[in-house]
């Protein structure tokens, strides 16, 4: 909570919460100064995203398709200005089954924000894609080309995204390797910077001229991941 109020945010976007609705803290089921928002998974313990917002939403929906209902990934926030995806995107690492759900939960987002933006909505896109797109978004891309995160159907999936006009708004401002959002708590990982960067703001690119920001707050510790942001100025 000391990091959430130093930020002064107008949205915080969290994902993997792994709550379910009666374990929410008293102080995030509604902070001061925000409307809170939570999508919890049937099963406990699992997955979870919450979106913490000063505007209140003009609506808030949890679903790309039925199919992908059920599994605490999804908050759609309608603001005058854009509509906010805070998503957490499934890990493939599991088994061949759940890589192939990652990728049929890919396509059916990226349906659902084309259907938007052809209904004249602008698109911010945040959360734990759980891909790393390009090698200089993982210290050891040779290493990981046949582990699920950096597989080439994986990465050919974000290089779509980018096709459609959506924009990595990160590297609109840094161009430098060694920019991670992740790291594996094993093997001191964090403090060697051994990381992946797989946490992101995408936007369509009508709403380039309005991004005055974008960062990793690497230094952030108490998690695996740690925050980024995205400055927007309307």
């Amino acid at each position: 909570m000391e990091w959430f109020r130093s930020q002064n945010a107008d949205m915080v976007c969290l994902q993997e919460t792994k709550l379910q609705k009666d374990q929410v803290p008293p102080e995030l089921q509604q902070p001061e100064g925000y409307y809170a928002y939570f999508d919890f998974a049937e099963r406990k313990g699992y997955s979870g995203v919450a979106l913490f917002t000063r505007e209140k939403p003009r609506n808030v929906a949890h679903s790309i398709g039925s199919r992908f209902e059920g599994e605490g990934r999804i908050i759609i926030a309608d603001y005058p200005e854009f509509l906010l995806y805070d998503i957490y995107f499934p890990n493939g690492q599991m088994s061949e089954e759940r890589l192939r759900y990652k990728l049929e939960f890919y396509d059916a987002f990226l349906e659902h924000c084309e259907n938007q933006r052809r209904q004249g909505k602008s698109i911010v896109i945040t959360g734990d894609i759980n891909t790393a797109h390009k090698e200089i978004d993982l210290a050891r891309p040779k290493a990981n080309e046949k582990t699920s995160g950096f597989l080439p159907v994986e990465r050919a999936w974000i290089d779509k995204l980018v096709a459609h006009g959506y924009v990595d708004t990160f590297r609109l401002f840094n161009q430098s390797p060694g920019q991670y959002t992740y790291w594996d708590q094993r093997f001191n990982a964090r403090s060697r910077n051994v990381g992946w960067r797989i946490d992101y703001f995408f936007v369509s690119e009508d709403l380039v001229p309005h991004v005055k920001e974008a960062f990793i707050q690497a230094e952030v510790m108490g998690s695996d991941h740690c925050p980024i942001g995205l400055v927007l100025e309307f």
